[in-house]
């Protein structure tokens, strides 16, 4: 699929995301490339003080497809997993107005065939690999999970082609889906946003991601949700989602958990629904929520 550049962000504002500070960590190596097509495509690795080899948490930043940074305030939460024996590795892709669909699901594939070609030299485990992240860092986390083996979803051009892109397991936070939805769901919810900041508009996040608006390009739309490409070899899924969520609807992960489920079984897919809890809401981040995401790691890459 050919990847054209968007020229159409400057209808839509990005607030910058703060920093994350990150002194207190002593190995760590910053701004390291992955593949060389893009300045965007460098990652950062945070090690634990013990001795490896360690599983490994890819943290995937969010910002609609527009914005966010491998070394923002998203980080925090998946920081956590130094203090429990994980190699975190932050990873930027290709925003939207550098690429579209699907140069981000490249980027994030890319990443993850460096991390095993360098596992060695890191002390990473290559067997263990998980990705997470939230909003459009959960949807990227989904599409590594679900595109095992698609190969219209790999550039091997972009190195290490003789490495596998796979992943064990998949934590998304409030991810979107389907985008021709979107918009049907937050009226069923009393949460659709007035004119001008809607999903379906020319200018919405999804309709840049795919360089055109979303309901002329059905098809598109189609090979840019998750849920197209579930199989028997998909991994396992920790999906959570706020109830209150005005800008991706709870729908989403509700419905792409029913799928995933239909084809692994139930034990293999967890959906947790947060109360009243809106988009990128504080309460993702508590201390009794990581430790449900931990234990879900833990039980898949530590077992």
């Amino acid at each position: 699929m050919d990847i054209y550049i968007n020229q159409n962000l400057d209808h839509y504002a990005i607030s910058k995301i703060p920093e994350v500070n990150t002194e207190h960590i002593r190995n760590k190596i910053l701004n390291v490339p992955y593949a060389d097509q893009s300045s965007s495509q460098k990652l950062d690795i945070y090690l634990p003080d013990t001795k490896g080899p360690f599983p490994v948490i890819v943290s995937i930043h969010g910002g609609a497809f527009m914005g966010g940074d491998k070394a923002d305030v998203q980080l925090i939460p998946m920081l956590e997993g130094l203090k429990k024996g994980y190699a975190v590795v932050s990873i930027n892709y290709r925003l939207s107005h550098q690429a579209v669909f699907p140069a981000l699901i490249y980027d994030g594939k890319a990443a993850i065939r460096w991390i095993r070609a360098n596992s060695e030299k890191y002390g990473f485990n290559p067997d263990r690999i998980a990705a997470w992240g939230g909003s459009a860092g959960g949807y990227l986390s989904s599409f590594l999970g679900v595109s095992a083996g698609v190969e219209e979803l790999e550039d091997l051009s972009m190195g290490n082609d003789d490495y596998s892109s796979n992943i064990q397991a998949a934590v998304v936070w409030f991810g979107p889906t389907n985008f021709l939805l979107m918009d049907q769901q937050l009226e069923e919810s009393g949460l659709l946003a007035e004119k001008g900041k809607r999903h379906s508009e020319i200018n919405s996040p999804e309709s840049l991601f795919l360089g055109e608006k979303i309901t002329n390009i059905p098809g598109l739309v189609k090979k840019a949700n998750p849920e197209t490409y579930i199989t028997e070899n998909t991994p396992l899924f920790l999906l959570q989602h706020g109830t209150k969520d005005s800008t991706v609807p709870v729908q989403q992960s509700i419905e792409f958990a029913e799928k995933l489920k239909k084809e692994l079984g139930s034990e293999k897919i967890t959906l947790d629904l947060l109360e009243g809890a809106e988009h990128a809401d504080q309460a993702f981040e508590t201390e009794e929520n990581l430790e449900i995401v931990f234990n879900f790691l833990d039980r898949v890459l530590k077992s």
